[in-house]
């Protein structure tokens, strides 16, 4: 059986050793929060047993620097394989109605913009949004319709040019 505040001491009474000790070890203060934030996750699913472990804190060590190395071996082979393929191609700059876009987007509501964005990137029908979102699929309905108004509203430029386009075909 896991006891939280024993494992809380544990935490508490190593989190910034751990965290320099991760620093050192990965040479990246980011990596070492995520490399440190595993060990302690791991250590928690272990603690039933780890809590009795003659040294917690050189068992998390371990794990930390188990976890360095795998990281490591990972991106060696990933460059290995990305010198192999070559440089990725050029990506040119967004275009102007893409950041219009992106900013009318913004403006929209996140459960709107959400359905818009499952809808149109993901190809995702009214009914497997509703599940996804955990919704009926009238809800999910209704944010397309109120989404699509809304970025009409704030890009009436964009819309106009949609029209005439569709007009002409």
């Amino acid at each position: 059986m896991r006891d939280a505040q024993s494992f809380d001491d544990f935490y508490r009474s190593t989190a910034r050793r751990m965290a320099r000790y991760g620093c050192a070890v990965a040479g990246d203060h980011g990596e070492a929060q995520d490399l440190v934030q595993e060990a302690y996750a791991r250590a928690w699913r272990h603690w039933g047993r780890l809590a009795g472990h003659p040294a917690p804190e050189a068992w998390l060590r371990l794990v930390v620097s188990r976890l360095a190395t795998d990281r490591w071996r990972r991106l060696r082979s990933l460059r290995g394989a990305l010198r192999l393929a070559g440089p990725p191609p050029a990506v040119g700059p967004p275009t102007e109605d893409s950041v219009l876009l992106l900013q009318a987007l913004r403006q929209v509501p996140a459960n709107q913009r959400q359905a818009l964005a499952l809808h149109y990137l993901f190809d995702m029908s009214v009914e497997e949004i509703a599940h996804e979102v955990g919704v009926p699929a009238g809800t999910v309905k209704s944010w397309l319709s109120r989404g699509r108004s809304r970025l009409a509203a704030l890009l009436p430029d964009l819309a106009s040019v949609n029209v005439e386009a569709n007009d002409v075909a």
